[in-house]
C-alpha cells in the first residue's frame, strides 16, 4: 500500500524541495530527513517517485531566472546545427558541453537504480554524506585559486563538474550542488562563475530524473501521494526555488560557502543523533 501525504505535508516538503535545491546543503538529504520527522517512510517508492517529481518546481525557478541565458545557448546551438559556420560560437559549443557532462549520470542514474532506491536511500547514508561532503567543499575553499571566470569554462572542466554529481546520486546528503561547486572551485573558477555552471548543469539533469519518475512511478504516486498534492508541492518548490536561486546568487558574491559547511556539520552530526537514539528510522 503506497504512502499517503497530506496537503500540508506536500507543501512543507515543497518549501525544503525550492529552498534547499540549489544550496549546497543536499536537497534530497533535507527532504529524506523532513519525510522521516513527518513519519513519511523514505524508501516508498510513491514517496521516492515524489521528491523526484517535485524538481520540476525548481528547475522551472532556474529557467525562468536565467532564460535570456538559456535561450541565448539554445539559440546558439540550434543554429549551429544548421550552419557550419556558426559552429564557432562559444554558447553553440557550451550547449553540447552541458550535453555530454549530462551522460555520465544518466547512465550511473541507470545502471544504480536498485541501489539508489534500496540501501542508499538510508538516513545513516544522508547523515554520513553531509558530514564527508563538507569535508571536500573546506578543501574546495582552501585549495580553489578562483583565478578563472565563466569565459575560461572548457569542455574538460564541464565534463569533470558534470561527472561531480554522480557523488550526489550516490550518496544522498552529499549534494549535488555541493559537488559541483566543489569540482569547479578545485578547477580554479571563482565562485559566481561556479554557481553559474552548477546550475546551468542542472537542468537536463534533473529534469531527465524528475520526468522518468513521472513516467516509472506515475501509478504509485496516483494511488499513494496523489497528484493534486504532487503538483502543489511541485508549485511551492517554484515559488521558493525561485528566491532561493536569486539570493545565492547575491550572497556568493561577497562570501564564502564556509557557513554552509559549518550548518551540514551540525545537521549531519544531529542526525546522526537522532538516529542512534531512535528518534526517526533510517528507512
Amino acid at each position: 500500500m503506497s504512502t499517503t501525504i497530506s496537503v500540508l505535508d506536500a507543501a512543507i516538503l515543497g518549501v525544503v524541495e525550492g529552498l534547499t535545491e540549489f544550496l549546497p546543503v543536499s536537497s534530497t538529504g533535507h527532504l529524506k530527513i523532513t519525510e522521516g520527522l513527518l513519519g513519511i517512510p523514505v524508501d516508498d517508492p510513491a514517496v521516492v517517485g515524489f521528491t523526484a517529481v517535485i524538481q520540476v518546481g525548481a528547475i522551472a525557478a532556474v529557467l525562468v531566472y536565467f532564460f535570456g541565458d538559456i535561450a541565448r545557448i539554445t539559440t546558439a546551438w540550434f543554429r549551429g546545427l544548421r550552419h557550419r559556420e556558426a559552429r564557432t560560437d562559444r554558447d553553440y559549443r557550451f550547449g553540447w558541453w552541458v550535453i555530454y557532462a549530462t551522460i555520465p549520470i544518466v547512465v550511473v542514474g541507470i545502471a544504480a537504480q536498485e541501489l539508489i532506491k534500496g540501501p542508499l536511500a538510508s538516513l545513516w547514508i544522508v547523515a554520513g554524506s553531509l558530514i564527508v561532503g563538507s569535508a571536500v567543499m573546506w578543501l574546495a575553499e582552501r585549495l580553489g585559486t578562483q583565478k578563472r571566470g565563466e569565459q575560461d569554462v572548457t569542455l574538460a572542466d564541464t565534463m569533470i563538474v558534470g561527472s561531480s554529481q554522480i557523488l550526489a546520486l550516490l550518496f544522498p546528503g552529499f549534494s549535488r550542488s555541493g559537488a559541483t561547486l566543489s569540482a569547479s572551485l578545485l578547477l580554479g573558477l571563482d565562485r559566481v562563475s561556479a554557481t553559474r555552471l552548477s546550475f546551468f548543469l542542472s537542468i537536463p539533469a534533473l529534469l531527465g530524473a524528475s520526468v522518468l519518475q513521472s513516467v516509472t512511478e506515475y501509478d504509485n504516486i496516483s494511488g499513494g501521494v496523489g497528484w493534486g498534492n504532487t503538483i502543489v508541492a511541485t508549485v511551492v518548490s517554484f515559488v521558493v526555488g525561485y528566491a532561493a536561486v536569486a539570493w545565492l546568487l547575491k550572497f556568493i558574491a561577497g562570501h564564502t560557502y564556509t557557513i554552509f559547511i559549518v550548518y551540514r556539520i551540525v545537521l549531519g552530526s544531529l542526525l546522526m543523533v537522532l538516529l542512534a537514539t531512535g528518534a526517526i528510522e533510517a528507512q
